[in-house]
């Protein structure tokens, strides 16, 4: 899986959100930059991460996240 920089221009929030709203979103800052932020905390800062180790993260998160979580 690849970070589609273009699906992330806005902030997305997280489809794991838990009720009470504890996620995270991401966006892509530009081509070289995925930026990561709590929701709750929107301007306490964010994380970047370059594309490819973000595209690496989700792929090892998808790969050993229990299902039904």
């Amino acid at each position: 899986m690849r970070v589609q920089q273009h699906a992330l221009t806005e902030w997305t929030k997280s489809s794991y959100s838990a009720v009470n709203g504890d996620c995270v979103e991401v966006k892509a800052a530009d081509h070289s930059t995925v930026s990561v932020r709590d929701s709750k905390n929107p301007l306490n800062g964010m994380i970047d991460f370059a594309p490819t180790t973000w595209s690496a993260f989700i792929l090892d998160v998808n790969r050993t996240a229990p299902r039904g979580v």
